[in-house]
């Protein structure tokens, strides 16, 4: 093993401190602890998470569809001629309640991907989830507690709680982001472009993070 391989972080924030001195050992503190996330490698010291590749790109397939790709490639003209790049967007959970969305953008896909989950790192937020229905009884915590609305770009959605049974009444790219939430029921509408798949995972990631807005306090 070399010499960077055994490198040992050394943290520059007040957060990234309190993490490496274990004055901070649970990534639920530090992302209520009023410090803004600014080093991914605290997220690594504190929880491993989960990573999915939102397919947002797409190259034409036989027959005329779409074939959709994991990055979308854009050209900007310069006076030396177009340069490419690709641009990725990743989703980061631990099938719990704290998840996190990153975009990222290089010259490679691999590179693009990484990028984006760094920024995903830096993105977190904690999921508040409830009871789908008065109906279901005991710890049932695998729906939202209230409807929230979410909107990014021309895209808005709305979130609403589903019972136990009914799973996730939406599509596959945005499963991702529910499954890797600990969301396992729940009923989605959305307008607006909705196949701009970058604009619909941000417009419910914002819904999501409108949970915590009205967070209900525990009882003792």
């Amino acid at each position: 093993m070399n010499q960077e391989e055994t490198e040992i972080w050394k943290p520059k924030t007040k957060l990234g401190k309190k993490v490496a001195n274990g004055q901070i050992t649970d990534i639920k503190e530090a992302l209520n602890s009023g410090y803004k996330i600014m080093e991914e490698e605290l997220v690594d010291q504190l929880t491993n998470l989960e990573e999915e590749v939102i397919l947002i790109g797409g190259t034409p397939g036989k027959g005329g569809g779409i074939r959709r790709t994991v990055s979308k490639r854009t050209v900007r003209m310069h006076k030396s001629g177009g340069r490419h790049s690709s641009n990725a967007m990743v989703v980061l959970g631990d099938r719990r309640n704290v998840i996190g969305i990153g975009e990222g953008e290089s010259s490679d896909t691999r590179a693009a991907i990484e990028d984006a989950t760094r920024n995903a790192k830096l993105n977190l937020i904690e999921v508040q989830r409830g009871q789908g229905s008065w109906e279901d009884q005991g710890e049932d915590n695998s729906s939202i507690p209230f409807k929230v609305s979410g909107k990014s770009g021309s895209v808005e959605v709305e979130l609403m709680p589903a019972p136990r049974g009914t799973g996730l009444a939406c599509s596959d790219e945005v499963k991702k982001l529910f499954e890797l939430a600990g969301i396992e029921n729940i009923y989605m509408k959305s307008r607006g472009q909705t196949q701009t798949r970058e604009n619909l995972i941000k417009a419910t990631f914002n819904a999501l993070k409108k949970l915590n807005e009205y967070e209900v306090p525990e009882t003792e």
